[in-house]
């Protein structure tokens, strides 16, 4: 990521973050920020189902859901290794699925992919920004875990709203 940003910038940002409390509202914003921060193309956070073993983005920019098995592609694989994963030449890594590409006709010259884990130290998604000019280093990696353990707390309240607000109309 581009140099760390001002400790008030991030404050201001979890601030407005926490008046959206849908998943639907707040993560555009945490796209956009990530994206603003880091100097990437692109910003996916796919939230992962154990029990189904899949992953799926809530947010992708400019592309429809996006459905992944656990076993697959880099996200997958951040999945099962439980530790960010970067990727300069995604092309030339056995791990790429270059079936979303070839779906999409976005051209992906780079990859960070990190786990986001709950308060129970799980992983309940992986965040990833593609395609930074200069590609990514060990020192954007750090940066990302620490922003997606800002995010992950926000995360896991989200999904137990819109799991609750899914519930409530269930009932009407």
């Amino acid at each position: 990521m581009n140099p760390a940003p001002s400790y008030s910038a991030l404050a201001d940002f979890g601030r407005a973050l926490l008046n959206r409390p849908s998943l639907q509202e707040g993560l555009p914003m945490i796209s956009a920020y990530a994206k603003e921060v880091s100097g990437a193309e692109r910003c996916s956070i796919f939230v992962y189902n154990p029990k189904i073993e899949m992953l799926w983005t809530t947010l992708a920019d400019g592309n429809e859901k996006i459905m992944v098995h656990k076993d697959d592609g880099i996200v997958g694989h951040t999945v099962k290794e439980g530790k960010p994963i970067l990727v300069n030449n995604p092309y030339e890594d056995d791990r790429f699925l270059h079936t979303v590409d070839n779906k999409t006709g976005f051209v992906t010259k780079n990859i960070a992919s990190i786990p986001i884990f709950n308060s129970s130290r799980q992983i309940i998604g992986v965040f990833q920004l593609l395609n930074k000019p200069e590609g990514f280093s060990q020192q954007d990696a750090k940066a990302m875990i620490f922003f997606s353990h800002y995010i992950s707390g926000y995360l896991e309240l989200a999904m137990l709203f819109d799991d609750q607000v899914s519930l409530l109309k269930k009932e009407d």
